[in-house]
């Protein structure tokens, strides 16, 4: 089940890392890691049309406050010290067949804090909230090159099981306004 997950880094630290459901007062520093996670992703390859089509539409702060009052949906936040580094989200999806499968949509840690355990604290709870939903797996994004990406969902047990291939025909999209 999703709770609060802890891990100091070393005993000499005083930082701690953890994670935790997220809230209506955590909208706002939801909404501001979604822009710079936006940011960084949309100038990859494959990221402007993920900003186009998987990512969330605007305005964020709806988005996000619809997605964790959702009870198909969970969204957490990482923090170091109780201060918000990073996010994600995770929604059920029900297949044809009847079975559940995990999405996650969002997981994000911010730059300085990468590297440090918030991602899997994270990452822990999204996973814990798919199995307690009885899911048969789950999915998650990674945009072709972003190698940092694809390496933690490997760490956490991911493996592709689809490739999508896109052909341009035009210009790419413009971003959101």
């Amino acid at each position: 089940m999703v709770g609060t997950r802890s891990s100091a880094r070393s005993l000499s630290s005083p930082d701690v890392e953890a994670s935790r459901l997220a809230g209506e007062h955590d909208i706002a520093r939801i909404v501001e890691l979604a822009h710079v996670m936006r940011a960084e992703l949309s100038v990859m390859k494959g990221g402007a049309i993920w900003l186009q089509r998987e990512a969330w539409p605007e305005p964020l702060d709806g988005a996000y406050r619809t997605l964790i009052e959702r009870d198909d949906a969970l969204v957490v936040v990482g923090t170091i010290d109780g201060y918000v580094l990073g996010f994600g989200a995770a929604v059920i999806e029900s297949l044809r067949s009847g079975d559940r499968l995990g999405v996650v949509t969002d997981l994000f840690v911010e730059e300085p804090a990468r590297e440090v355990g918030i991602g899997e604290a994270i990452m822990d709870d999204l996973i814990a909230f798919c199995t307690h939903r009885d899911c048969i797996g789950i999915d998650g994004l990674a945009l072709p090159g972003h190698r940092a990406t694809k390496n933690f969902f490997e760490e956490h047990h991911f493996t592709a099981r689809m490739l999508t291939m896109h052909h341009r025909l035009g210009a790419m999209p413009a971003p959101e306004s």
